[in-house]
């Protein structure tokens, strides 16, 4: 086994190559992220064809997280260069057009604007505060902290309620070039709303597919909807990039706390993402406040880390992975699993819930190495992963599709098996994997569970320790 922390990284112009990818791969990569908001649809086929032209440790191709780009407001239409100065007043707007006014992108309305909410341009760099509402399209400003507005500059407003669709032409485009391309997760950015997942599952399940959908948290309005927006998608992500604009930086560390610890508790794998190891885009080696960072990131129980810039564009992607993980693998050696494991014995709400907890229980308490969970939709995994056991988590599946999206979730190392329609026949199968990858001596115990009927979801029922049959 390695490590337990997965590690997802983004593929761009250093690693746009398959001998590279296989480093990567080679070094510790779990799952490849792909940045669905640069590139044409040629670009963006052939990164998924490059991906699949690679093979994992597990024999089958690196799992795909396809990240739609979301309707990100940018300045948009600036024939030129506009200098603010501080205290005077302006227009952001995508309605008029003049001297004294900050055109945006097209299709966003002001629903709602809060007492002192602002206008951030360029990730914070120039502030404006809103002083009223002219329309829903038109809002007047005055500037805070002046600075030099260019076209294709990123606007964020936090305190104000935008109407803007959740899924634009582009990313409904995006979403099936990835589908038909392979893609294992779909990430959608800039969600508001657990309403948001309600619809690219549709859009998903039209095109014929079923493929689980992550929320990333990088909204203030995501903020306060946190655990609704949880309980709705299939995973999370925390994008520390937008957030930090979004809300004052010094509140990001708390609320990356908070997301782990509801994800953690609603089984929701959750991904920690944007300026892990940011000076490494450059520099060959990481500041200490970037080790920190991980290491608290791990603590506090992340699925998976996430680089962008540092495998996308830097200069060093291959040791980029290589800190990471050590670092992983050090934050690691120092947690007592078992204490942890006693801690987060709460909340058992159900059959499933309790047949994982379990056999978490039993492997504690004979200490017991290994947890093989068999599972043909991937929820038994994961609920076993929720409670972090010290025990290593094997997840036998048959199908391909299910072991590639489990690679993101914390623990877990899946194998595919053959297809099985009895539960008479998991004991043997189980058995042969076991010992084809030499996991176990021989009579050593392993903890047995999944669910029966074979193939029904949520249906965790059963629990067995065996002994290993060479």
């Amino acid at each position: 086994m390695r490590q337990r922390t997965k590690i997802i990284a983004t593929v761009g112009p250093s690693c746009l190559n398959n001998i590279m990818i296989q480093k990567l791969i080679n070094v510790g990569v779990n799952c490849f992220r792909v940045n669905l908001s640069h590139g044409t649809s040629k670009e963006k086929k052939k990164v998924f064809q490059l991906i699949k032209t690679t093979i994992t440790h597990s024999g089958f191709r690196p799992t795909i997280l396809a990240d739609l780009a979301g309707p990100k407001i940018r300045v948009s239409g600036l024939r030129k260069d506009m200098v603010l100065n501080e205290g005077e007043e302006i227009v952001i707007s995508n309605e008029q057009l003049g001297k004294n006014v900050i055109p945006v992108s097209k299709n966003v309305k002001f629903r709602r604007v809060e007492d002192g909410a602002k206008i951030l341009i360029n990730d914070g760099l120039i502030t404006l505060k809103v002083i009223k509402e002219l329309s829903e399209r038109s809002l007047l400003c005055k500037i805070i902290i002046p600075g030099v507005v260019q076209n294709r500059k990123g606007v964020n407003f936090p305190g104000v309620e935008l109407n803007i669709p959740s899924l634009t032409d582009q990313d409904e485009e995006d979403l099936k070039l990835s589908l038909t391309n392979g893609a294992d997760w779909i990430a959608l950015s800039f969600v508001r709303a657990a309403s948001d997942y309600d619809l690219v599952k549709s859009k998903i399940k039209n095109l014929g597919y079923d493929t689980p959908v992550m929320a990333k948290i990088e909204k203030w309005e995501a903020v306060n909807n946190a655990k609704k927006i949880i309980n709705s998608f299939d995973a999370v992500m925390v994008a520390r990039g937008d957030l930090g604009v979004e809300v004052p930086s010094e509140k990001v560390p708390l609320i990356q706390k908070k997301i782990i610890e509801k994800a953690r508790e609603a089984g929701k794998p959750v991904v920690i993402a944007t300026q892990l190891l940011d000076s490494m885009i450059e520099r060959p080696v990481p500041t200490r406040a970037e080790i920190s960072d991980i290491a608290n990131s791990i603590f506090d129980g992340a699925d998976a880390l996430m680089v962008t810039g540092e495998t996308a564009i830097g200069k060093h992607p291959k040791r980029v992975i290589k800190v990471l993980l050590r670092v992983i693998k050090e934050t690691e050696s120092s947690i007592n699993y078992k204490n942890y494991f006693k801690y987060k014995r709460r909340k058992i709400l159900n059959t499933a819930r309790a047949i994982s907890h379990a056999a978490c229980s039993v492997a504690h308490d004979q200490r017991i190495e290994t947890i093989v969970t068999m599972t043909h939709t991937g929820s038994t995994a994961r609920m076993v992963s929720r409670y972090r056991p010290k025990s290593r988590i094997v997840a036998m599946t048959p199908f391909r599709s299910i072991a590639r999206q489990l690679e993101i979730v914390w623990g877990i190392k899946s194998f595919v098996v053959s297809a099985y329609d009895s539960s008479d026949e998991i004991p043997q199968i189980a058995n042969s994997v076991l010992n084809e990858e030499g996991f176990l001596l021989e009579k050593e115990k392993f903890v047995l569970t999944g669910g029966v009927p074979v193939g029904i979801k949520g249906t965790t029922n059963y629990l067995s320790v065996l002994k290993v049959n060479h």
